[in-house]
Order: C-alpha cells, then structure tokens, then sequence
C-alpha cells in the first residue's frame, strides 16, 4: 500500500477523474466493482463526487452537461506547484489547454490539457486536497500509461512540461518507455503505431488494482461493463482492458507494485 504524499513533486500522477452522464448508474457500477462509497466535493464543473475506500479518497467523477458529447474518459491528473505556469508551458510546448485553469474552490486550482497527439490529461495545483489518499491496494489506482503512435516525440513534450526522465526499452518491434521523477517511474508511454485505434486516438490509460483480474473481468460483464482485451500474463503481472457501461476504459491488474 502507498499512502499519498501531503503533496506530489512535480508531473507525479496524484488524481484520476471521470466525466460521465450517468453518474448514478456510474456510482452504482464502480461502488460494486471496487467498493467505492462517494461523497460530494468541488461543484465548480457541475455535480461531481469523490470515490471512497475505505474512508480515503482514491477518485473522482462528474456529471456531463446533457449537451456535451465528449469521449467518456478517465483522465489522470498531473501534479503542478503552479497550474497557471504549467498551463503555459503546455501552449509553449505545442499542446492545448481546454478548461482552466480555474479554482476547484478550496481543493485547489486544476486545468485539462492535451499534448501535441492529442491525448488529454489534467493538471493539478493541490490546496486542500492533495489528490488520492491511496494507491496500490485492490480498488485504487496503481498506474497510468499514455498510450500514443510512437513515443520519441510526444515524451519530449512530457519532458519538456513536467521535467520527466526516461528509460527506453530497447526492443526492435516494441516502441515502450517509463517516465521517471526523481529516479522513481511515475508513468508509462507505449507507442502502439498502427495498433491505436483509430475511433479513440492517443489516449492515457488508468490501471486500477484488483486482487483477481480473472473475477473482475467477469464482474464488469455482469455488471454491464465490457471486456476490450481479454485478461492476459503482462510484464507486470496478470492485466485486462475493460469498459465501463458508459464506454470509459481502464485496465484492471493484479500484481504491478507502485
């Protein structure tokens, strides 16, 4: 189990959020799938609750207004000790801001961006709340992966905004780094070339830790979710690529360690 830092350093992936139209059958699927309890927290986007485990804070999910039919998505959110600066820097950079930045009232100050490719993201100016109380156990988030057409040029703007590190592996037909801060990987970029999909783009993919991959498989299925990728032994251990009733993927997996 890793227990949050009062604040992350810098680029550290520190929150996840969803924005749906649903939000109860949402609440109702996630609650039975993890065993999140909600309670309400920052209105400045519209309804919006924060997921519970255990009593500790591990994600949070919003209410589309009726007439936006945007990409059902999780979306991580990057630590930043100047959301306004690092908002800038993504422009500067060759990516877009698209909300904010703004002040989620006394929580923090946020701002939703895309990189160069496309592939969305939050930004993260902690005041009260510093993020997800926990990661790394069943029900909370463990990892983030972008998974983009190739990784050479999109982790330089990561680079270039956030102050990441690599490491490449080095493979002849597989186009894989990791994101360092401070020596310690924080993220993943998986260049998957023609193997993206062409409805969803460059997205960035949350993996959520369950005790059994098999069973919560079969769990999402019962409870009106899909299966994108059947559940398989990966570097990490044992994965799945699952969606949500409203169609938001995420993987599930059993043994990656923080």
């Amino acid at each position: 189990m890793t227990e949050a830092a009062a604040r992350r350093a810098p680029g550290t992936p520190c929150w996840v959020s969803l924005m749906v139209h649903g939000m109860a059958a949402t609440q109702e699927f996630y609650g039975a799938l993890f065993g999140w309890e909600f309670r309400p927290g920052p209105q400045q986007l519209g309804p919006y609750v924060r997921a519970l485990l255990d009593g500790r804070e591990v994600a949070g999910i919003g209410q589309l207004p009726p007439d936006r039919r945007l990409p059902i998505a999780w979306t991580p959110y990057l630590a930043s000790d100047d959301v306004d600066a690092t908002a800038e820097t993504v422009r500067h950079c060759g990516g877009t801001v698209g909300v904010g930045p703004l002040d989620a009232g006394e929580a923090g100050r946020m701002a939703i961006g895309s990189d160069p490719a496309g592939a969305v993201f939050g930004i993260w100016q902690a005041g009260e709340h510093a993020g997800s109380a926990v990661t790394g156990v069943p029900g909370a988030m463990v990892w983030n992966e972008l998974v983009t057409r190739e990784t050479a040029s999109v982790a330089k703007f990561y680079q270039a905004v956030f102050g990441y590190t690599e490491e490449a592996l080095v493979s002849a037909d597989f186009d894989f780094l990791t994101l360092h801060l401070a020596g310690r990987p924080v993220a993943s970029v998986h260049g998957a070339g023609h193997a993206l999909p062409r409805d969803q783009g460059p997205h960035w993919m949350t993996y959520f830790k369950v005790e059994d991959v098999d069973e919560a498989v079969e769990r999402v299925a019962d409870l009106g979710g899909h299966v994108v990728s059947p559940a398989r032994e990966g570097s990490h251990g044992r994965v799945a690529t699952v969606a949500d009733p409203e169609g938001a993927e995420f993987s599930v997996v059993a043994s990656l360690a923080t």
